[in-house]
């Protein structure tokens, strides 16, 4: 499974519909209105770098209002969850 976090510059106009075309992208598990240098955040979950290729390079590039957009390929994930889930089974 390859994980990537995708944070994009939008038209201000277009936030909302650009979330909406995002996060009915296969592969496109969430996407995050946010504040600061970034307008929104995509998390891209699929299963190799190909697919994470096409999702970002072709599908993206299919929705309009995106102005800009930075890829962050994630190597590992920690997460609180996997932690409390972990301990409940007794490992």
């Amino acid at each position: 499974m390859v994980n990537a976090i995708v944070l994009m510059n939008v038209e201000p106009k277009m936030i909302n519909e650009v979330a909406q075309k995002l996060v009915d992208i296969d592969g496109v598990s969430e996407v995050y209105s946010v504040g600061g240098r970034f307008d929104l955040v995509a998390m891209v979950r699929v299963p190799d770098n190909e697919a994470l290729a096409r999702v970002v390079t072709e599908h993206f590039l299919q929705v309009d209002g995106i102005k800009a957009s930075e890829t962050l390929i994630a190597y590992r994930s920690v997460s609180k969850f996997d932690m409390e889930r972990l301990f409940s089974v007794g490992a």
